[in-house]
């Protein structure tokens, strides 16, 4: 493996947009996480697909992240080349009645744009802090809807190939999908919406956001819903009840407002989320028979 090989291959790539050591606190909304050996950040399909063959061909491992905001990353941080999908990669275009998107564009923008052009059908989407490519990947929802309600296609990096998935090739389950099955990569999107009254949109999509401000601790740094929703459970009401609400390990704390959530009150490690995370599962499974299993994903060296 050579990382100094590909860091060479990158510098001629884009020497702008490369990073050596980068703190992944930077790159989370849970803000902590160790470095990053190496950080990309492509600007194009083309750039993203180069990016992960080197990557390949010097046997260095990758992973890609969007707005890190379902990701744990462990204080150790991530060894290989991350790639980010970010501000660069975030192309959103409208065509009639459908919305085709870049992988690195947040969900809050893919919805902004949709209700500003009169198409509905992502209004859910607009409080999710994550990006496109992420969500696709893990078929975010909330609120009664899913991508997977509106998706058409979606290029996916598969296998060393770049392929246009339908609806049905992607497999869209509850936080699950064909790519994230097979380690894919969604590079872009489209959607099929209705058209509407943008005002009514944005009233719908202002009506949710107020839901999730008066029931989240949007006031901290999380990853959102930390644990899935057990067949025939809630995860927050499970925690609750067993007495849960609050709890805290160092600056990691079950958030005191929605236990679904665990939040960094302030200086959180990655090791005190992972040891919370760890203890929660263990309480409720002892007190309910319930396995919570984790929604964030959780990487890096320990």
């Amino acid at each position: 493996m050579s990382i100094e090989r590909l860091t060479a291959a990158l510098c001629a790539l884009a020497p702008d947009r490369l990073l050596e050591n980068e703190p992944m606190a930077r790159h989370t909304t849970f803000r902590v996480g160790g470095p990053a050996e190496r950080m990309f950040f492509p600007s194009s399909e083309e750039e993203l697909c180069a990016a992960v063959r080197l990557a390949r061909e010097e046997d260095v491992p990758v992973q890609l992240v969007g707005n890190g905001s379902n990701l744990l990353v462990r204080d150790g941080g991530l060894k290989g080349l991350t790639i980010v999908l970010g501000e660069s990669f975030s192309e959103i275009r409208i065509d009639g009645a459908r919305l085709c998107a870049q992988a690195g564009a947040l969900l809050s923008r893919v919805a902004a744009a949709a209700q500003a052009a009169g198409l509905a059908g992502l209004e859910f989407a607009s409080g999710i802090p994550g990006t496109l490519g992420g969500g696709c990947a893990m078929n975010a929802g909330a609120y009664g809807g899913q991508l997977s309600d509106a998706l058409v296609s979606a290029r996916v990096l598969l296998d060393g190939e770049v392929r246009t998935l339908s609806l049905s090739e992607m497999e869209m389950g509850y936080r699950a999908t064909r790519p994230l099955r097979e380690g894919g990569v969604v590079l872009s999107a489209c959607f099929a919406l209705e058209a509407g009254d943008p005002a009514a949109i944005l009233a719908r999509m202002q009506d949710l956001n107020a839901r999730r401000r008066e029931k989240q601790p949007l006031n901290l740094p999380s990853a959102g819903s930390t644990f899935k929703r057990p067949e025939g459970h809630f995860a927050g009401a499970l925690i609750e009840q067993c007495g849960l609400k609050g709890y805290a390990i160092g600056g990691a704390q079950v958030s005191a407002k929605h236990a679904g959530f665990i939040v960094n009150t302030g200086g959180a490690t990655a090791s005190e989320l992972l040891a919370l995370i760890e203890h929660v599962q263990r309480v409720v499974l002892e007190e309910t028979g319930v396995q919570l299993e984790p929604e964030v994903r959780i990487l890096g060296e320990g």
